[in-house]
């Protein structure tokens, strides 16, 4: 703390004070700066320093796309510090409910439509290999180190060919868009008018369509009926002029990504726990395990990874 309160006071600012605000699942801090003049938001990247470059790089596409963002005021690489504005409180989980969920889903939707116009180049490809190394979180943190389970050859087999499948669906899919790739509630602040802010999107990537959507409407914190989260997905689809693929396929897509994350989310929130200390995200696998087995439910190909799920629950 006493290196940021110095670079505060290299920034000029007098009588001030410093509140923690909620920090995230990576290694950065926050803090809010009250002044004389109105209130900011301290970034503290200085436990992963290098995590600081894209968040720049990151920002500056998304303002070129007129995406709303955080806009940064002072930045210290060296040390890892940005001031940033603040947005507030509010996110737009706290402000979901079954009345509002599809006016706030679908200016989120429209947030999602300019990211997917933002320019690419040079970040990372989602590509197939990355896209299975994420779901073998799942064999490695919540299966064998969360849960102890030793999986045998067949389970082994299971779960390959349960991942190469949802592999290739997902690539099936539209790629080359801007993925955000953690575009959910909590990472959406509510400002003021009712201005949608995105935060938390510096490790973006190039991949499907369908990521975005599937994170914002299979949000593993909060959860609407399945009517609901269809009428998005197709108003999504009318938005992006897609005429030449049948709805029902259209669905297909956004399902087999939506379980691609899901099983990713588990291995992610265990590891957590295990390894980061941050025990609070396990309470959330109930609900990611509930969107698993309702795609299990609808498709019989993801029907083995039952199996696997029933393990654990035995355990």
């Amino acid at each position: 703390m006493q290196k940021i309160e110095a670079w505060i006071d290299r920034l000029g600012y007098r009588d001030y004070r410093l509140e923690s605000v909620s920090g995230d699942a990576s290694f950065r801090s926050y803090f809010r700066l009250i002044t004389n003049d109105g209130t900011y938001i301290v970034m503290d990247s200085s436990r992963d320093i290098d995590s600081i470059y894209p968040f720049i790089d990151v920002s500056v596409r998304l303002l070129k796309e007129d995406v709303q963002i955080p806009r940064t005021y002072k930045q210290d690489i060296e040390h890892g510090y940005l001031l940033l504005e603040d947005i507030g409180d509010v996110h737009l989980y706290d402000r979901l409910s079954d009345m509002s969920a599809k006016l706030l889903y679908t200016k989120a939707i429209y947030e999602i439509l300019n990211m997917q116009k933002v320019d690419t180049s040079g970040l990372d490809i989602y590509d197939g290999s990355f896209l299975k190394f994420e779901m073998e979180l799942m064999r490695e943190w919540y299966v064998e180190k969360y849960y102890g389970i030793e999986l045998d050859s067949e389970d082994e087999n299971i779960l390959d060919s349960i991942f190469t499948l949802v592999v290739d669906e997902v690539l099936s899919q539209p790629q080359g868009c801007f993925v955000h790739r953690d575009f959910h509630s909590k990472n959406i602040m509510l400002g003021k008018k009712g201005k949608l802010f995105t935060i938390d999107y510096q490790d973006a990537k190039v991949g499907s369509m369908m990521y975005d959507l599937a994170s914002l409407l299979n949000d593993v914190y909060i959860k609407f009926d399945r009517d609901t989260i269809v009428e998005l997905i197709l108003e999504f689809k009318e938005l992006k002029g897609i005429s030449d693929v049948s709805n029902n396929r259209f669905i297909r897509w956004f399902d087999f990504m939506a379980i691609q994350r899901h099983i990713k989310i588990l291995g992610i929130f265990a590891r957590l726990k295990i390894r980061d200390n941050k025990p609070n995200y396990i309470e959330h696998i109930p609900m990611t395990l509930s969107y698993i087995e309702e795609n299990i439910a609808r498709y019989p190909e993801l029907k083995p990874l039952e199996y696997i799920l029933d393990r654990v629950k035995g355990k």
